[in-house]
């Protein structure tokens, strides 16, 4: 069995994978100024962009859960692989043979490349659907996408294939491209009972389901022949790369199109997803067998770039600023009830939520058979902001023409207005909720605050998302971290970043790490001292281990590109435990300056006004140490004193007139 992977191999993979491309398959990067994007922070909620990326120096850095680390740490967290899986993944996009050490410790049970294999196994198990689809045995399947309006440009978009009736096409296939049966087992892609492995999809209609970045990670099969016992829809099990509670079908086609429109549609099944799509809406996904979840929310919050903008304002394409997540629900219980669960969701969005209901019960799919295209964008332009279906839908089940029934309707209604955590928008839908009630607009705010004091109201939070003593993220003493959310990163100790020497400290730091080829010699005339703050002067350290300077450029030549990955990484091997991750901090931290033509004059000004603060902490020890001597006494030891004070102020002053 092969062991480690190739130190050299690792590099190589770091340096050829660009993080940009690889974060921005899922999370919306916007420019945050000079080599530097951002966007929301994919490992925790927040409405306010912090998550930062940093290309040249490849590395990302979240400034609200302190996460950060280099491309291949970002796999490891976003698909939770181990170390060299993440590697491998990477090495396969990037087309890079990764080299194993012989005799090195290999990953407890595991193959290396396993997951690369089981995607491989997807691929061409997709392909083989696909060629199914064309033969005589899947009339049945041709003849019931016809049924629905999809032609064979349609299957073909959308990579739908057919399934055959053997018991093991598929796995003959399979085992004939030199698969184990190991790996089709841990794939999903075949079942086992007492008669031995068999294909898990047999005499059905197909769709691949893909990760955002394309990978086909498992199928979703539909059944079309009166003899098969199975359920109507049959997914992928749970498997390494399955996970049904976080993906979303249709995803890696809508990406694009939900980060343009700032607009996600979610419907329900695949021939939804297939009638918007073809209808003009680009941006529909669906989930795959199971409810829109909270991993879901966190999926589209990142695509849709859901940042908390103030909602109102419309871009050309009609989607406000902040963002709209719609979802179609059926118009009957069923429906309802998926709004219901969908309202709880909405609480982790700033865009605005809507639902767009078809009220004859038709689905995306029949309504555009039945209607066309332009009914299936009438649908989704027609929708309702979902707070006020959640609550009509609430008074519907009861008689309103009663005084008992407008009582009931209230005790229902009220915390369901008293659960919008927007404190903007609860006044307004107590307001509303008076009106379709019939009674007078104090009684029901006096029910809504009941039924917030009752329940938590607003969740304990404010319509920004923070606890109402004004903290924001990370759990506090005794409170318990979500499933799914990452435990907070131990952080070095920083200064208050208001007081102006701990600022200048940091942002030279920040200069040094990402700029070195315009920082003045001057930098490397700085002793140890010269940075107050703790954390600061021990990334100074490191930066003196790894050779200031002289360091610097070397790491530069080495790379030919003129980046500055390499520099920083042999920064990071000197410093150890919590200082690497503020070196990761500092290295991919925003300068105030964006404009390129300027940079180099804003870093030698900020080098020269960290050297110029070390000038005036000399001279106001010399001035001291002057003051407690006695010339008369020692007049030759007063003399030197007073001879290097002159001499500091000189430098002092010659600094500031280069600078």
């Amino acid at each position: 069995m092969a062991g480690r992977i190739r130190r050299e191999d690792v590099q190589a993979v770091r340096e050829r994978a660009h993080i940009e491309e690889i974060v921005g398959q899922h999370v919306t990067l916007k420019s945050a100024g000079v080599g530097s994007a951002k966007g929301l922070c994919p490992f925790h909620d927040e409405r306010s962009p912090s998550f930062h990326v940093r290309p040249q120096v490849g590395l990302w850095h979240c400034f609200g859960c302190g996460e950060g680390g280099d491309v291949i740490s970002f796999v490891q967290k976003i698909d939770g692989l181990p170390f060299a899986e993440a590697v491998e993944y990477l090495a396969g996009k990037v087309g890079l043979q990764l080299r194993y050490e012989e005799g090195g410790a290999p990953r407890p049970g595991e193959e290396p490349g396993r997951r690369q294999r089981l995607l491989e196994a997807h691929r061409v198990a997709a392909a083989y659907f696909v060629e199914q689809l064309t033969t005589p045995g899947a009339a049945t399947a041709r003849q019931f996408l016809a049924e629905r309006g999809f032609g064979r440009e349609a299957a073909e978009q959308f990579g739908v294939g057919y399934a055959p009736q053997g018991f093991d096409s598929l796995l003959r296939h399979l085992r004939g491209k030199g698969f184990t049966e190991a790996e089709l087992t841990a794939s999903g892609l075949v079942s086992q009972n007492n008669r031995g492995v068999y294909d898990r999809f047999r005499g059905r209609l197909v769709w691949p389901i893909r990760e955002v970045t394309g990978d086909t990670i498992g199928f979703g099969a539909r059944k079309l022949f009166e003899d098969d016992q199975g359920p109507k829809y049959l997914n992928t099990p749970e498997t390494p790369l399955y996970r049904k509670s976080q993906v979303l079908y249709g995803i890696d086609l809508a990406k694009r199109e939900i980060a343009k429109e700032k607009r996600v549609v979610v419907v329900e099944g695949y021939t939804d997803v297939m009638a918007m799509h073809l209808s003009g809406e680009g941006t529909a996904v669906a989930t795959c067998g199971t409810a829109f979840g909270p991993d879901h929310a966190r999926i589209v919050r990142r695509l849709v770039g859901d940042a908390g903008s103030s909602g109102g304002v419309q871009l050309a394409s009609g989607a406000s600023v902040g963002g709209e997540i719609i979802f179609t629900f059926d118009g009957d219980a069923a429906g309802q009830k998926a709004a219901l669960r969908a309202f709880g969701e909405d609480q982790t969005f700033t865009a605005q939520t809507f639902v767009a209901v078809e009220r004859s019960g038709m689905d995306p799919c029949e309504l555009r058979q039945a209607q066309g295209p332009d009914a299936v964008r009438a649908l989704v332009a027609g929708r309702q902001p979902l707070f006020e279906f959640v609550i009509r839908a609430t008074l519907r089940a009861y008689d309103l023409g009663t005084a008992e029934g407008r009582v009931g309707a209230l005790r229902a209604a009220a915390p369901v207005v008293a659960g919008i955590r927007d404190t903007a928008l609860r006044p307004e839908y107590t307001r509303l909720l008076a009106g379709w009630l019939g009674m007078d607009q104090a009684s029901v705010s006096d029910a809504v605050r009941s039924a917030g004091r009752q329940g938590g109201g607003a969740r304990g939070q404010d319509s920004r998302g923070g606890r109402p003593d004004g903290s924001r993220g990370g759990p506090q003493r005794g409170e318990r971290v979500p499933e799914g959310q990452p435990v907070p990163v131990a952080r070095m100790q920083q200064p208050d970043r208001r007081d102006p020497v701990a600022r200048t400290e940091r942002t030279a730091l920040e200069v040094v790490l990402q700029h070195p080829h315009l920082v003045p010699a001057e930098f490397d005339q700085l002793q140890a001292d010269a940075f107050t703050a703790p954390a600061y002067r021990a990334v100074h350290e490191a930066v003196r281990a790894a050779g200031g300077l002289q360091g610097a450029r070397e790491a530069l030549a080495s790379t030919g590109s003129g980046n500055a990955a390499a520099w920083v990484a042999r920064v990071q091997e000197e410093a150890a435990g919590p200082v690497s991750g503020l070196v990761t901090e500092l290295a991919v931290a925003p300068l105030p300056e964006d404009r390129p033509t300027a940079l180099a004059d804003y870093v030698r000004g900020v080098v020269l006004a960290l050297v110029e603060i070390g000038f005036t902490r000399h001279i106001a020890d010399l001035r001291g140490r002057l003051q407690r001597m006695d010339g008369a006494q020692d007049p030759e030891a007063y003399q030197a004193a007073f001879a290097e004070l002159v001499a500091v102020e000189a430098r002092r002053r010659t600094l500031r007139d280069s600078a």
